[in-house]
C-alpha cells in the first residue's frame, strides 16, 4: 500500500474525534491532499466518501482509489451540496446517513505550493485563487471592482484595518496597467501598509485572504456545508471541523451553538415561534476548540492558527439554515 504523502493539520485529533469503526461510513468533505481520508481508512475497515471542487485534487486521489478499492470514492464538487452530490454513493452503500463528516477549511498545501494557482505570494504567479478553476479570478476582481467594494471586502473578509488605503492604492495602480501577478500585488500592498513592530505576517496576508474568500464565496459555502452535514449525519454521528481564521471559526461556533441548545421564545408573553423553538440537533463535544501542539506548529508553521471543533448529532430533525444569524450576507457590497 502506498505511504501517505501528506499529513493534515490536527489530523490525529480529527481521527480521534470521529472515532472510525469497522463498517462505518465517513465523509471527507475537503479531500485536498488526502491525509484525513487515508488516516480514516487505515484506522478502521470503513468506507470514505470524499469531495473536492479542485479538479487537481481529484487527479491526486488516484492512488487512494487504487489502494482502497471498494472503500473509497471521490466526487468533484462543492461541499455546500454534499448531501445532494453524495446521494448516488450513499445508495450504492445502501445508506441514508453517515457516521461522521470532517471539513478541513481553507487552502490545501498543494494549492499553496503551486505558484500558478495564485494563492500565495511566496513565489510569483498569476492572480488566480479559484479553487474550482472556474469563474472570475482574483485578477478580475482586483481590476474591475469599484474602490468601495474592494475596501469593503478587504476589511470584512481580511479583517484588515488599512483596507481603505489598500483599495485606493490598487485602483491607482490599475489605472496605469492591470494588476496580474501575486508578487506585483503583494509589493503594492507592502508599499502602503506598515506592519506592527514584531508582527510575523506579511502586510499582504490579510488582503490575499480576503480575495480568496470572496472569489470562492467561502463563508457562505461553509454555512451551506455545515447545514448539509447536519442533514447527512446519523444519530451520534460526529462533525469535526478544522478552521484557520476567525471568520471561519466564528461561523462554526455559532452554527453548533444555535443547534446545541433549546432556543428561547422572543418574549415570555408569546408562544415560541417555529423560528425560535427547536429541539437540539447537535451536542457540543469540544467546549473549547482543540489547537495544535508546539511540536506540530514547529513542524508546520501553517498550523499555528488552526482550531478543531467537534459536535455530535442527536436524533432531532435538521434545522433550516439562517445565513443572517451566522453573519453572512448573500453578496458583500
Amino acid at each position: 500500500m502506498a505511504e501517505a504523502v501528506h499529513k493534515s493539520v490536527l489530523q490525529q485529533e480529527t481521527i480521534d474525534a470521529l472515532k472510525p469503526r469497522d463498517g462505518g461510513l465517513y465523509v471527507d468533505a475537503t479531500f485536498g491532499a488526502g491525509g484525513v481520508s487515508r488516516a480514516l481508512l487505515e484506522s478502521a475497515n470503513c468506507t470514505v466518501l470524499a469531495l473536492d471542487q479542485d479538479p487537481e485534487a481529484i487527479e491526486r486521489s488516484a492512488p487512494m482509489r487504487r489502494d482502497f478499492k471498494g472503500r473509497f470514492e471521490i466526487v468533484e464538487g462543492r461541499f455546500g451540496s454534499m448531501d445532494v452530490l453524495l446521494k448516488p454513493a450513499l445508495e450504492r452503500n445502501q445508506r441514508a446517513d453517515v457516521d461522521g463528516v470532517t471539513m478541513d477549511l481553507g487552502v490545501s498545501s498543494p494549492q499553496l505550493d503551486e505558484p500558478e494557482r495564485g494563492f500565495s505570494f511566496q513565489t510569483d504567479g498569476p492572480l488566480d485563487m479559484r479553487m474550482s478553476k472556474e469563474g472570475p479570478s482574483a485578477a478580475d476582481l482586483i481590476n474591475h471592482a469599484e474602490e468601495r467594494e474592494l475596501e469593503s471586502l478587504i476589511r470584512e473578509y481580511g479583517e484588515e484595518r488599512q483596507a481603505k488605503r489598500i483599495a485606493h492604492a490598487i485602483v491607482e495602480a490599475r489605472a496605469d496597467r492591470p494588476i496580474a501577478r501575486t508578487l506585483e500585488l503583494a509589493s503594492l500592498i507592502a508599499g502602503v501598509v506598515r506592519g506592527k513592530a514584531g508582527e510575523r505576517i506579511h502586510p499582504a496576508t490579510r488582503t490575499f485572504q480576503a480575495l480568496r474568500i470572496a472569489i470562492n464565496d467561502e463563508l457562505r459555502e461553509l454555512a451551506l456545508g455545515l447545514s448539509a452535514a447536519e442533514r447527512l449525519l446519523k444519530e451520534a454521528g460526529r462533525l469535526a471541523v478544522v478552521s484557520f481564521h476567525s471568520l471561519e471559526d466564528r461561523i462554526v461556533k455559532l452554527f453548533v451553538a444555535e443547534r446545541s441548545k433549546l432556543a428561547a421564545a422572543p418574549s415570555r408573553h408569546a408562544p415560541p415561534a417555529a423560528e425560535f423553538a427547536h429541539e437540539q440537533s447537535f451536542r457540543i463535544v469540544t467546549k473549547r476548540p482543540i489547537v495544535p501542539g508546539v511540536a506540530e506548529i514547529a513542524r508546520n508553521p501553517r498550523a499555528r492558527s488552526a482550531k478543531l471543533r467537534v459536535a455530535e448529532r442527536t436524533n432531532a430533525p435538521a434545522l433550516p439554515l439562517n445565513l443572517a444569524r451566522l453573519g453572512i450576507v448573500e453578496k458583500l457590497k
